[in-house]
Order: structure tokens, then C-alpha cells, then sequence
């Protein structure tokens, strides 16, 4: 009877551990692949010869890992991908030091490996993964998009690419009064465009109020036409609600701040279309591998 009890104990506290750390219960052939670090047979995985759009998560947490549009046919026999989200993959070198291991970052699961150099695509990068590995999640189920201006949008978008739940971030200007506006005219002061960063996010792994709370934390709201160094209305500090529980929520966070003596500058307005800035305006601090100059994290909640 002592070792029945011992035994169930030790089934109710794997069910427990495993609900706790939002990992999925995996099947023989998925346990064989993502934990035992097996390859599944080339040719054969569901996500080889797919092409919808979405986004790639992991089949283990539910981690969002890749997005389609990294997705290639290198011929190879897995699904290949030439980048990866953000902080969403370890790279771990294989013992023999011939080939770099690829898993997910938020629970070890094995995903497949990567190689360099091959001259694929222009990123030069192949990221060879076993569909078990993967679930998919299409562009049309469990996204909302969140729009922030609060000076330069190279620090906004720096930050917020961090944020787990987020699959997109895209630099670029809204609030203005003409079409298709350019960098050089946005900063001239004559479009009345704010620079901005339109976030794509999966309410099932945050929500809009943790967003908000990271924008008024990376930025000073109390800073008017400015941030920093930075100054003029195309910095001015502003959150473009796209639906309106976006804009409750944020007159409720401006509430809280003012009522902790914060002189809130930060307008809320509906959001109108968004144009996205030039390519050299995106992954800005990611590609030239440097730090923002006029955003910071400072705890305001």
C-alpha cells in the first residue's frame, strides 16, 4: 500500500510539474525528436511543403519560434527557415563541433540544427527543424496589433521586440496629414506624422495592458514633442488605439501615473493608416548591434 501511495504521488506531482511549466504531454515519436533530440525521416514532416501564413510555435510551450515569412524550399527534406523571433532559439554546438543545434529558449525543446554559409537566401542562413517539433498558428487566429509612438521608433522597436507574446514589430508613421510619407518629410515637420511601431501580438500569450505598461516604462511620457535628444512633433509621445478597449485601458494607465504625480504628456488617439519607414529603419539596433541612445526601462507600475 506504501509503495501504491508513493507511486501515485509521484504521477500527481509529474501532472503538476508538467501544467506549471505550460508544457505539452508529448507522444512517443515527438518525445523521440524534441526530447531524445531524434531526427524525424526527410521528406515526411507536415510542414515541409507548407506555405500559409503564420507563425511557427513550439510543439512543447507553445513558444512562438518563426515566422512564415523566413520560411524557404532549400530541398532538403525539413521545413528550412532563414531567421528566427527574437530571442526565441538557443544555438548550442554539437560535441563533435561539426554541426550547432537549434532549440527553443523557453524549454530546451530539440528543434533541428542550423548551418551558415550555404548561399540559400540573402541572410546566408539555414534553420533546418523537424516539423514534430512545431505546431502553426495561422495570421488569421490569435493576433492583435498595437500602435506606439514615443520618440524614436529605433528604441520603441528595440524594446518591444523583447516582449514575450510579440511576433512582429514594424517601424514606420502614422497621425499624419498626407499619403506615403518619407523619413525626410516626417522629420521636416510638415506631414504630421509621429514615427511609430506597429506591433503584432497573441492575446493568448500577453495582452495590450502589459504593452502599454512596457511603452510608458521604455519612454518618458512626460516629455512633450521630444525624447531625449530628440525633439520635434514626430517624436511627440502617442498611443493610436485600434479598437476601443485599447483606449480604455490606456486612459486607465494614464490615470495610475498621474496619480502617482507623473504630468502625463501622452496623447490617445483612434488609429488611422500606418505606413511602414524605409528597410534601413527596421531591426535598426538589431543590425547595427548597439544600444538605444534615448529609451531606457524605468519602472512606472
Amino acid at each position: 500500500m506504501k509503495r501504491l501511495n508513493l507511486l501515485l504521488i509521484i504521477i500527481i506531482s509529474n501532472c503538476f510539474i508538467m501544467a506549471q511549466s505550460g508544457k505539452k504531454e508529448l507522444t512517443a515519436k515527438e518525445k523521440y525528436v524534441i526530447i531524445d533530440k531524434g531526427t524525424e525521416a526527410p521528406f515526411s514532416g507536415k510542414y515541409l511543403d507548407f506555405s500559409e501564413k503564420g507563425s511557427y510555435v513550439c510543439k512543447q510551450c507553445g513558444s512562438h519560434l518563426y515566422k512564415s515569412s523566413d520560411k524557404f524550399s532549400s530541398n532538403c527534406g525539413w521545413p528550412s527557415f532563414d531567421d528566427e523571433i527574437k530571442g526565441a532559439i538557443k544555438h548550442i554546438p554539437d560535441a563533435d563541433g561539426q554541426r550547432t543545434e537549434i532549440v527553443c529558449a523557453n524549454c530546451n525543446a530539440h528543434l533541428g540544427h542550423v548551418f551558415l554559409n550555404e548561399g540559400f537566401t540573402q541572410k546566408n542562413t539555414r534553420h533546418c527543424v523537424n516539423s514534430i517539433s512545431l505546431n502553426f498558428i495561422t495570421a488569421k487566429k490569435n493576433r492583435e496589433a498595437a500602435i506606439f509612438a514615443g520618440g524614436c521608433f529605433w528604441g520603441v522597436e528595440y524594446y518591444m521586440e523583447k516582449q514575450k507574446g510579440v511576433i512582429s514589430v514594424e517601424s514606420g508613421y502614422i497621425g499624419g496629414k498626407i499619403k506615403n510619407p518619407s523619413y525626410e518629410t516626417v522629420c521636416s515637420g510638415t506631414s504630421g506624422h509621429a514615427e511609430a511601431v506597429k506591433i503584432i501580438f497573441d492575446p493568448s500569450v500577453t495582452n495590450f495592458e502589459t504593452l502599454a505598461k512596457i511603452f510608458f516604462e521604455i519612454h518618458d511620457p512626460t516629455q512633450l514633442n521630444r525624447q531625449g535628444p530628440d525633439f520635434g512633433k514626430q517624436y511627440r509621445s502617442e498611443i493610436f488605439y485600434t479598437n476601443p478597449r485599447q483606449k480604455i485601458i490606456t486612459d486607465n494607465l494614464i490615470k495610475i501615473l498621474q496619480q502617482k504625480g507623473f504630468n502625463i504628456a501622452t496623447k490617445v488617439t483612434a488609429a488611422t493608416e500606418f505606413y511602414k519607414a524605409e528597410n534601413y529603419h527596421q531591426d535598426y539596433y538589431k543590425n547595427k548591434g548597439t544600444l538605444p541612445y534615448c529609451h531606457k526601462y524605468t519602472k512606472r507600475f
